[in-house]
């Protein structure tokens, strides 16, 4: 099963041109099962060997330490492996398809208000091209409802101040193409002039070395400039992805346009910021539907 699993990484990061998060994510799950399968079965056992039975009693013992969603992400690993493994011929069958995923919780993600939204782009206070860069990061993280990862890998070649665009590069490879506000805007070219306009090959955003801005790094931006607001909950950057989104929605955007911009495959996933936008959604509903109009 170790070089089975070798082989789909490689599948993953060659043929399927997955995120590093996302292969380092499958990488740990299907560790952990076969550090379990191993257990039960033998050392290294071969993968014609488990059967739906064993893959219950992982989840089983996952459920003492881990969540739902976290035990429905490693399901979902093993399943995408035997399928692979079924694809190629290696086996003759699926273990994992008798297997349920756990039913998630829903939680309805935390979003900004359009002042606290506000004051936190516009917290970044400190004098020179830092603070121009930290403006730029928040109001394009706000405007343009990007992920850290998406953030990170922009490029200057990407964005288009005069049509106000930027070409992301999503999950799984997939290119999309976000607009920019003019407040982002704004920002974005303060930042570049004070970089005297680089090339078109340099990344967007800098550290303070020259270097790629990490994801890591993003974080300590927000964090650093929540600091400067006592009333705000500690939040990530990826909360101002669901203000994008939410925003958005409330202000009457079509779900299937949001689902675009957010770069999501599913329709579902994007579906749960409709919880959120229910007051707008009956308001679209009383104006919309014959037989809700007086």
């Amino acid at each position: 099963m170790e070089n089975a699993i070798t082989a789909f990484a490689r599948y993953l990061e060659h043929e399927r041109n997955v995120s590093p998060h996302t292969l380092a994510a499958y990488r740990s799950d299907l560790a952990q099962f076969l550090e379990f399968a191993s257990g039960e079965l033998g050392t290294d056992p071969a993968p014609s060997a488990v059967n739906h039975l064993l893959i219950r009693r992982w989840l089983a013992l996952l459920h003492r330490e881990h969540r739902k969603s976290s035990i429905g992400r490693k399901l979902a690993s093993v399943r995408a492996f035997f399928k692979y493994l079924l694809r190629t011929g290696s086996i003759d069958r699926n273990p994992a398809e008798l297997v349920s995923a756990p039913k998630k919780e829903k939680k309805v993600p935390y979003h900004l208000n359009i002042d606290e939204v506000t004051a936190l782009v516009e917290a970044p206070h400190q004098p020179g091209i830092l603070g121009l860069r930290d403006r730029a990061i928040l109001e394009t993280l706000y405007s343009c409802g990007l992920r850290v990862s998406e953030l990170t890998s922009l490029d200057i070649a990407g964005l288009d101040l005069e049509a106000g665009t930027v070409r992301v590069l999503g999950k799984g490879g997939k290119e999309r193409i976000v607009p920019v506000g003019r407040h982002a805007r704004a920002a974005l070219d303060a930042y570049l002039t004070a970089r005297n306009r680089p090339g078109a090959a340099s990344p967007l955003f800098l550290n303070a070395r020259g270097g790629r801005l990490s994801a890591r790094s993003v974080r300590r931006v927000v964090d650093r400039h929540i600091l400067r607001l006592a009333t705000m909950k500690k939040i990530s950057p990826h909360t101002l992805r669901h203000t994008f989104a939410t925003h958005l929605l409330e202000g009457g955007a079509d779900l299937r346009a949001i689902q675009e911009l957010l770069g999501h495959s599913s329709l579902s996933t994007t579906q749960k910021y409709t919880h959120i936008g229910i007051d707008r959604l009956m308001e679209v509903y009383d104006k919309a539907h014959p037989k809700a109009r007086k």
